[in-house]
């Protein structure tokens, strides 16, 4: 009996021992899965940081205060950059914005270049009329002869510059719409000539275009897309060129001036 007694213990024992052994198990993969949950959710919002910084930056070139302040926190939607004006609000284009039918049905190519280093363009009037006579008169006028590349992005998807001002600020004087041959997935080619708009405004359109040297995702805004009016078809290696030198110092690390000053020395279209 106490042989029995002592076998009837050891296994109880036994029994016990594997019963905590599996809880132990147990809870440790609860704690593991509770942590990939938070390490997941921590991902997402970084990922959701960035893009919202990034599509803010590129709508309005917020000041590098400005910029920090977003960085800090997104503090508040009364502190986010309000649209410049819907698009109901700026319906009809002024006197000074060329009539679309004047490069309707027409492809126009050419060269711009930048820093010495000649880009052969091509701007299609079939696909974005309005955007392309904008283009084309501006080009005729001389107006982008000796302006700005002012701003540079490095970002891995988001990689482009933007040209046609000396600084981020619009010439309110000058804009039109509507949006014209937007892409349906956001994606914009290597290669894609597009225009700068301010945000939230299908009629935000101005002087200012962007080179896209990598291929780039830019979301839509409430207003849509960004016109696509033409392409490079040579020499895109200078913009990347550009962009290898980097950012300059007192910009944001992806996103500012370019380290290298880019100038237009001229742009014309036939």
């Amino acid at each position: 009996m106490a042989a029995s007694s002592r076998g009837a213990r050891e296994a109880k024992r036994r029994i016990q021992q594997m019963e905590a052994k599996r809880e132990l198990r147990r809870d440790q993969e609860s704690r593991r899965k509770r942590d990939n949950l938070i390490a997941a959710g921590a991902g997402t919002a970084a990922v959701v940081l960035a893009v919202v910084l990034q599509l803010t930056a590129f709508a309005g070139n917020p000041t590098e205060d400005e910029f920090a302040a977003m960085e800090a926190g997104l503090t508040s939607p009364s502190a986010s950059p309000a649209p410049s004006a819907t698009p109901s609000a700026q319906a009809t284009n002024g006197p000074n914005i060329p009539a679309a039918d004047t490069a309707a049905g027409k492809v126009f190519t050419g060269e711009m270049t930048l820093n010495g280093n000649a880009l052969g363009l091509e701007i299609d009037g079939t696909k974005a009329p309005q955007a392309a006579a904008v283009l084309k008169t501006l080009a005729d006028e001389g107006s982008y002869n000796g302006s700005a590349c002012h701003r540079l992005t490095t970002g891995e998807t988001f990689s482009l510059l933007q040209c046609g001002g000396a600084t981020a600020a619009a010439d309110p004087g000058y804009t039109w719409g509507p949006l014209e041959n937007t892409p349906a997935d956001n994606t914009y080619p290597a290669g894609t000539i597009a225009i700068a708009r301010s945000q939230d405004n299908a009629y935000g359109n101005g002087k200012q275009f962007f080179v896209v040297y990598k291929d780039t995702v830019i979301p839509a805004d409430s207003a849509g897309g960004y016109t696509v009016v033409g392409k490079v078809t040579s020499g895109l290696e200078a913009v990347t060129n550009i962009a290898s030198a980097g950012i300059a110092p007192g910009s944001n690390a992806t996103d500012g001036a370019p380290a290298q000053p880019v100038t237009i020395d001229s742009f014309s279209l036939k």
